[in-house]
This record gives C-alpha cells, structure tokens and sequence, in this order.
C-alpha cells in the first residue's frame, strides 16, 4: 500500500521491450536506500515489483496489462517518473490510501496558475469519472491530491508550489496522458451496493428488511 507522497522524482535510464510487455531500469536515489528484491516501488503510480537493483538504479517488469492501462508506453529513456517505496508499518499516513492499482488513464487538458497555485485540469472517461468527487481524493500519476472540481467531462486539481517542484505533474502538457487511481473506498462501496441495485435500489423497504429501520 502507498500514500501518495511522493519520495523523489527518477529517470527512467532503460527500457527493454519484448512484445507489448517491457523491463524498466529508473535511475533513483532515496527509493533505493534499503532496496531489496521483492519490494514494492510506485513509479508513477504504479505498483512495480524490484527485479534488479544496484547502487543508482532498480529495475521492475512491467506485465502488457500494465501497459494497456498506464501511460508507460508513452514515456521513453529519460523520462521523469513520481516514485514512492511502499508504506512502511508504523509511518505516517500523509496522503490517502494508494493500493498502486491504475484504474486509466486522463489527458491533461490545461494548466492555470492562480496566485501560488496552479489549476490542472484533467479529462477522464465516464468509467472513472463516477467515482470522483469534489473534495474527494485522487491519485494522479501516484500523487495524493485532493479533488477541487468535477465536471461531467473533467476533473481539477490545485497544485501548491512545493507539490509542484517535488513531482512532474506540472510538466505536464495538454494532451499528456496521466495515470489515475480513484479513492478505493468508492468502489468497494459500489460493489456492496450492487445486490440492493439489482433488487429495486436502497429504499426504505430494503432498509426495513436488513434492520436498518
């Protein structure tokens, strides 16, 4: 599991590619300081297993349904990618909870700066769009942001400086696609809901009937 705080920004150094699957090497430094094979290391969200790793770099294979749903395949050798180590027991939980999962991803739509901060504005499909909510939490290419508005189409975050200079979001352009992870807690709520759905929905009977009223 991953907070969303992002630890450091890497450079992706190597990318080997067999099939629509690959092998990427991310140059790092604060990531790699207790390494071991087996760890867990979001790189842009994405929860990737260590394979490989020496004194500067970790490498992780990357399976073709990662591929299909991240943005992986539009970053190339140099790259910058968020990285966060897995959440360690007894640490502080500074973001939300983060299973390193990516649900699609968005386009980057605008950037507009607004005092100190900076609006991004973001384009989702339908499918994760109804589970964001305003105020609610987000993981955009595996930071922890709280979302600012929701419209039918898109969604808006608020970046403050120091997000802004510990992570890439803000070198994002319109047409860049991002990785997004919506809140968890959303979608096991839908999925418990589901059988009073296909029953009529929650209404006052149902609640009579299960000891609700």
């Amino acid at each position: 599991m991953f907070t969303g705080i992002i630890e450091e920004t890497g450079l992706i150094s190597r990318i080997q590619k067999g099939g629509t699957a690959c092998t990427i090497t991310v140059s790092a430094n604060r990531v790699l300081t207790d390494v071991r094979i087996g760890d867990s290391i979001a790189v842009n969200g994405i929860c990737l297993t260590v394979c490989r790793f020496d004194a500067g770099s970790f490498s992780a294979d990357v399976m073709p349904e990662t591929m299909r749903r991240t943005n992986l395949g539009s970053l190339s050798v140099g790259s910058a990618v968020n990285l966060e180590r897995a959440m360690a027991a007894g640490g502080r939980f500074g973001g939300h909870i983060v299973s390193g999962h990516i649900d699609g991803t968005g386009t980057v739509r605008s950037l507009r700066r607004e005092e100190n901060a900076v609006w991004v504005t973001i384009a989702a499909p339908d499918g994760i769009l109804r589970y964001i909510v305003e105020k609610g939490s987000i993981a955009i290419d595996g930071i922890s942001l709280t979302v600012a508005a929701v419209t039918a189409q898109d969604f808006s975050v608020s970046i403050i400086p120091h997000t802004g200079s510990e992570t890439t979001l803000l070198t994002r352009k319109p047409g860049d696609a991002v990785n997004l992870e919506c809140d968890i807690l959303a979608k096991y709520v839908e999925k418990l809901c589901r059988p009073a759905k296909e029953s009529g929905g929650i209404s006052a009977d149902f609640l009579a009937e299960h000891g609700f009223l």
